[in-house]
């Protein structure tokens, strides 16, 4: 595993190299999607289809009975490691990614992806940040959308349209101040947002740690509630989570900034039917 640390400056040129070198050798393996959209209010919803191919991939063999389940982030393919990131984690290439350039930050030590965030998660995730100004979110156990227990936070380029990091993002009001949370009157859903502050000063990382708290403290979420995280420079927004799918559409944080994937034309329909914001209010949770 390359245990060279990444700076700020060297992750996005590193991100570029570490996949033409993946792709050659196969360990990264994109999953093909047809990408479509959906209008709503002022922004477009991304929905991604996955190809006929994707849905024959091969399953994994299960492991034998009492074994503990495969873990790929306790010792990530070399290849589609970027370098570590102090104090506590790993950036690495998601092995079947759907959206380009989808890095994961896991830590090193085996801690489970229900855990509550730390103050080492977030500098992590500020360097990242610093690095790639895109979109970053977290899936807080199974019903969240988690398909891997040990805890790993994830960022992506910016999902557009139009240059925001997240369709959603054309869906908030202005943001309010650190140390306030609120609501926006444009998602149907349970949820709460904060603001940030401006990026670039001193304890950036704290800050963010700050603002989870106080998410989490006003929705009154208990240590291993499920939820979703979505984090930016600038803002972040946490969804209580009741169910993981509905329609049979298994929905993770993506969905909740404005980009679903969906295995078949026949859920896309059904999505478009009932429309995406009614699916994401569906399978959140409640506010207190």
């Amino acid at each position: 595993m390359n245990a060279t640390p990444l700076m700020p400056a060297a992750l996005w040129p590193r991100t570029l190299a570490v996949t033409r070198h993946a792709l050659e050798t196969g360990a990264l393996q994109p999953i093909t999607t047809e990408a479509r959209t959906l209008p709503i209010a002022n922004t477009t919803f991304q929905v991604r289809v996955l190809g006929r191919v994707a849905l024959k991939e091969r399953k994994r063999p299960a492991p034998p009975v009492g074994a503990e389940p495969f873990n790929p982030f306790a010792n990530p393919e070399p290849d589609l490691v970027l370098g570590t990131v102090p104090p506590a984690h790993v950036c690495l290439l998601n092995k079947f990614n759907v959206v380009e350039h989808h890095l994961l930050l896991v830590t090193r030590a085996f801690e489970s992806q229900d855990a509550l965030l730390t103050h080492a998660d977030f500098d992590a995730l500020s360097m990242c940040l610093e690095g790639l100004d895109g979109l970053a979110f977290y899936n807080a156990g199974e019903t969240a959308g988690a398909s891997q227990r040990h805890k790993h936070l994830q960022l992506v380029p910016p999902l557009g349209p139009d240059g925001l990091r997240a369709p959603v993002e054309a869906l908030l009001p202005p943001l309010p101040g650190p140390g306030r949370v609120i609501a926006a009157e444009s998602l149907p859903f349970a949820h709460l947002l904060a603001g940030l502050g401006p990026w670039g000063a001193p304890g950036q990382g704290e800050r963010m740690l700050a603002a989870y708290r106080l998410l989490r403290e006003a929705l009154g979420l208990g240590e291993h509630a499920p939820y979703n995280l979505l984090v930016t420079r600038d803002w972040m927004l946490l969804v209580p989570r009741s169910r993981a799918e509905h329609l049979g559409v298994n929905v993770n944080a993506l969905g909740f900034a404005g980009s679903l994937l969906v295995r078949t034309p026949e859920q896309f329909d059904a999505v478009a039917e009932l429309g995406p914001l009614e699916l994401l209010r569906q399978v959140a949770g409640v506010t207190p």
